[in-house]
């Protein structure tokens, strides 16, 4: 590929295509809402209308009415991450793979990887947070069912809800016989997901926040309801470097997420402990 061939619209859908596959967190996340940002710096009405009251009937009585009431929400686009790499001609030439298609792929992998971080940053925003539980095979499944009980005591809708687990989670219910080892490893590869339990489907995650020196765990579980988010790959371009035999690419990508209904978030505060007779 040069500079010359290079067509911008087919990179960009080739990168959020790639980005679409790699995420975790934010493949969790609501995003009707992405057509509506151009650039950094935009915002996203989220309309939302108040409770309705449920009334008792009598015939001999006048129906009540109210009128709703608007409790739209703002997403603010304030997220900003670029790429910019350069590729040698002898380096290309000397290459067995495409190395400007390689670093594009890398760049997709690296921006998916922030905005993962970033959208794993909204467990401060949870509506409820579990007691702090030092996790075995013994009591994971356990520690599951509390998560999904707080969601169901906040009248969160049993389907679709979701639990992002860190590694050594998937082998405590893969040791529990919870997951089966073959299933795990056919199914890691999509978005991180790892197989189905407590009612909640699992994904796997090395972005899975920690506390206190990386020892205390945040386990994020709710439905997609909770957070909202929207991306845009606002640019992408393809340049001749001056002071050398180089062809450069960079491109921007802009988001922003929001908290936009708490009580279908709960977070599952955990640490990893010992196996039962095992020092």
């Amino acid at each position: 590929m040069s500079v010359q061939n290079f067509i911008p619209e087919l990179w960009i859908a080739r990168i959020l295509t790639k980005l679409r596959k790699a995420y975790v967190y934010a493949a969790l996340c609501n995003r009707e809402y992405e057509g509506e940002i151009r650039q950094a710096g935009d915002t996203v009405r989220i309309g939302g209308i108040g409770p309705v009251t449920i009334r008792d009937y009598d015939p001999g009585v006048a129906l009540v009415s109210e009128e709703l009431e608007d409790e739209q929400q703002v997403l603010r686009i304030d997220q900003q991450k670029y790429y910019n790499f350069q590729v040698d001609d002898v380096d290309r030439a000397q290459a067995n793979v495409n190395l400007l298609a390689a670093g594009m792929e890398e760049a997709a992998d690296g921006l998916a990887d922030a905005v993962d971080q970033y959208i794993a940053g909204f467990y401060t925003q949870a509506g409820s947070t579990t007691q702090l539980t030092a996790v075995n095979s013994q009591n994971v499944l356990a520690f599951l069912l509390t998560l999904g009980q707080a969601l169901t005591e906040n009248n969160v809708p049993r389907v679709g809800r979701f639990a992002v687990i860190p590694p050594w989670m998937t082998t405590k219910l893969t040791l529990a016989k919870v997951l089966l080892a073959s299933e795990v490893s056919n199914d890691a590869f999509t978005n991180g997901y790892v197989g189905r339990a407590a009612g909640f489907d699992l994904y796997e995650s090395n972005n899975v926040p920690t506390t206190n020196q990386g020892t205390e765990y945040k386990v994020m579980a709710g439905t997609t309801k909770a957070i909202a988010f929207a991306e845009q790959l606002v640019k992408t371009e393809a340049y001749r470097v001056e002071s050398g035999f180089k062809d450069g690419v960079k491109g921007l990508l802009v988001y922003g997420g929001k908290v936009v209904y708490p009580d279908a978030l709960v977070v599952g505060d955990c640490t990893q402990a010992a196996e039962p007779g095992v020092q």
